[in-house]
């Protein structure tokens, strides 16, 4: 009998050492490979998260402790040990289990949620209820680094920060949302090592390795560039996270199940707000996944061995018709501009900005400003 046999609830995750905790991992990641091939799904993302579910699902008590996950296609390994592992093959399909957190589902899924930065926000809001009610229990949100684009995020955090509410927040950094990530935050995270702090310190590094003895400049130079480069992984966030009232935590390896398990105990002791900023790489354990995470972000049936989706006799896809069809009438009328909101390859719009990129606008998730944005440019004749 696998490992995974063996797991009916979260309590049967504490039950394991951590040898048989890796192990598994590889046996979640080989069963979501499997399933996904034949049904289709959000294979990288959770590819990515596997080990940083199994932790959480390890140290807090769901569903006493409230775990909410703001990217819900990324829940399939918080689905297969939370009771829902015999059903797992059904994912997606009619009367199966669904791709995302479901209230009606699982009194383990919290909060219903896509990927529209809610987390932070439905996270507060059950924090304060349970101080007005007089209860006990930690309240979880698992946001995305993409979702960071996103105004509401802020809210929620600013909010968080002003309430002091014992709160943790896990930011899953894997560098890549499902378009690129849009907007001034990555701007700002890079000018940000202008802060006097951050360059007092780089210069003291610089200061002391020339000092050192020219035979080793070389080399100090080039441990030089890698020391500044990790004072700005660990300052910089740092910097941007306190100053909005939250402790911050990290950054942690996010497939390193130690590192992970003995600093969400400790964090779980704490007060206040916490972010806990965690680093992992989408399609982890699946070579086509990590060489290719945009492809296989979202994808429909495909060959395991080869990485190639499955021929079909299916009409073309609405996604792709419109896609292709915007792409045409944009070439004929220069009035016509494509706006989306982080999801370029989701809504058909890879071709618009592929080919008439001066006229396509990715927004990120930010749905409010992208109507007025629109609505402004209407006013000014285009066709948004």
């Amino acid at each position: 009998m696998s490992i995974l046999e063996k797991i009916e609830s979260p309590a049967d995750l504490r039950k394991l050492k951590m040898g048989d905790l890796k192990k598994l991992a590889g046996e979640i990641r080989a069963e979501i490979i499997d399933i996904v091939s034949r049904n289709g799904g959000h294979l990288a993302p959770n590819l990515g998260v596997v080990e940083l579910t199994l932790a959480l699902h390890y140290v807090f008590d769901a569903p006493r402790d409230k775990l909410i996950w703001d990217v819900g296609h990324q829940s399939y390994t918080h689905k297969i040990v939370t009771g829902r592992r015999e059903q797992f093959h059904t994912l997606r399909t009619l009367n199966g289990i669904s791709g995302f957190p479901r209230r009606d589902e699982s009194h383990f899924d919290v909060f219903g949620t896509g990927h529209s930065s809610t987390s932070i926000s439905a996270s507060l809001g059950l924090a304060a209820a349970r101080d007005l009610k007089g209860e006990d229990f930690r309240v979880i949100a698992v946001i995305g680094d993409g979702a960071l684009t996103a105004g509401m995020a802020f809210e929620g955090l600013n909010q968080a920060g002003h309430l002091k509410k014992d709160l943790v927040v896990i930011l899953n950094d894997n560098e890549m949302s499902i378009s690129e990530n849009v907007g001034a935050l990555s701007e700002y995270l890079t000018r940000i090592t202008m802060y006097p702090i951050y360059n007092r310190i780089k210069d003291d590094v610089w200061e002391l390795l020339g000092k050192l003895p020219k035979g080793l400049s070389s080399r100090a130079r080039d441990a030089a560039r890698r020391i500044a480069e990790g004072l700005r992984n660990l300052a910089v966030p740092s910097i941007l996270f306190e100053e909005l009232g939250f402790r911050y935590v990290g950054p942690l390896d996010g497939h390193n199940m130690e590192e992970l398990i003995t600093t969400l105990n400790s964090v779980k002791r704490l007060k206040g707000p916490i972010l806990v900023h965690v680093l992992t790489q989408k399609g982890r354990g699946y070579s086509y996944a990590e060489e290719n995470p945009t492809r296989f972000h979202g994808l429909g049936s495909f060959d395991v061995e080869t990485g190639l989706s499955k021929p079909s006799d299916a009409p073309p896809d609405y996604t792709d018709v419109f896609g292709r069809t915007l792409v045409k009438l944009g070439m004929k009328d220069k009035r016509i501009v494509a706006i989306t909101g982080g999801m370029r390859e989701g809504t058909g719009l890879r071709y618009f900005a592929d080919r008439i990129p001066d006229r396509f606008f990715d927004v990120g998730i930010a749905e409010q400003h992208a109507v007025t944005f629109a609505c402004s440019m209407a006013l000014a004749g285009l066709r948004p």
